[in-house]
């Protein structure tokens, strides 16, 4: 897959191609059934797939602060359309200039100029142009005009609820991880570099890797995580992760704290990733530092038979 930020240096030679357009946070299923859609419809014309996302997050662009939690990164978004088989991975920066663009004029200048669009495929309810003032109804029109065909997918959903971004940001909120990894299709992941922690953890004989997250991360809810930890070789073990303060000690930071079990290795300075399986309990304040380490040895005891069953 090709991967290209901005739409002024396409790659020589572009001819036409069918192209699905969204911020496609999570890739969840709903997504999934789209960016399928749009592949299918791709091979079937013998023309590449072109999947074009925004960054930063048009809200936060238009409405400064209000950036919602980002269940993926960019760099893991394109890895995941990857794998269901986009050619083209295109991510165009967003700007004010690019809010106020009228409807009309997005579609010829980026999806007829510049992408020689011969099909799009989006979700029933995409909108886009300047207020949102573009529709799939519009754009059907502009595309009988200038030679496109429009596909509005139905969403996706099951048990009359309807996956979508902001639910499983909601269910990682409340820390149902379980309820998000069913909308997604896997467990939520999260990123970052490991950072020195207090040392603490080390003391009591739960050494932990410090996450350092990117800035706008869909954090789960305070408490007790069973999760995969994947680190920077690929290798993927099992871990109890904390999310909270540490009350016990009267903790003011937030963190992500990973005691990865049955390996002994200092993950400074390392980019790995947590997967969030299940939660095991809420964050609770010890009377004692031994209370403490008698529900920590609970905890990982029960890590192990979860992820031994998932």
């Amino acid at each position: 897959m090709q991967r290209w930020r901005g739409l002024d240096h396409l790659p020589g030679g572009w001819g036409r191609c069918v192209v699905t357009i969204g911020v496609f946070d999570g890739v969840h299923k709903g997504h999934q059934a789209l960016i399928g859609r749009a592949v299918g419809l791709a091979e079937q014309r013998g023309l590449p797939s072109v999947l074009m996302t925004f960054d930063p997050h048009p809200s936060e662009v238009v409405r400064p602060g209000s950036h919602p939690a980002q269940l993926t990164t960019l760099r893991r978004r394109a890895e995941l359309v990857e794998e269901l088989g986009i050619d083209h991975f295109v991510v165009v920066p967003f700007s004010l200039e690019t809010s106020r663009m009228p409807a009309d004029e997005f579609v010829h200048e980026v999806l007829v100029e510049k992408l020689h669009a011969a099909a799009v495929v989006v979700g029933e309810n995409f909108t886009f142009g300047h207020k949102a003032a573009g529709n799939v109804a519009m754009l059907r029109q502009l595309g009988q005009r200038f030679g496109f065909v429009t596909e509005g997918a139905d969403l996706v959903s099951a048990d009359d609820l309807t996956y979508s971004s902001t639910y499983i940001r909601a269910c990682i909120d409340a820390g149902d991880v379980k309820a998000a990894a069913e909308a997604l299709g896997r467990p939520h992941r999260l990123e970052g570099i490991v950072v020195k922690g207090d040392g603490r953890g080390k003391d009591l004989g739960f050494p932990t890797a410090n996450l350092s997250t990117p800035k706008f991360a869909a954090v789960p809810a305070d408490g007790i995580y069973a999760c995969w930890f994947t680190d920077a070789k690929g290798k993927t073990l099992k871990a109890a992760v904390s999310v909270g303060t540490n009350p016990t000690f009267s903790g003011r930071e937030r963190r992500v704290e990973a005691f990865v079990l049955d390996v002994d290795e200092d993950y400074y300075g390392q980019r790995v990733a947590v997967d969030f399986v299940e939660r095991l309990r809420e964050m609770e304040k010890y009377d004692s530092v031994e209370a403490l380490l008698e529900q920590m040895h609970r905890d990982v005891d029960r890590t192990r038979e979860l992820l031994a069953e998932s």
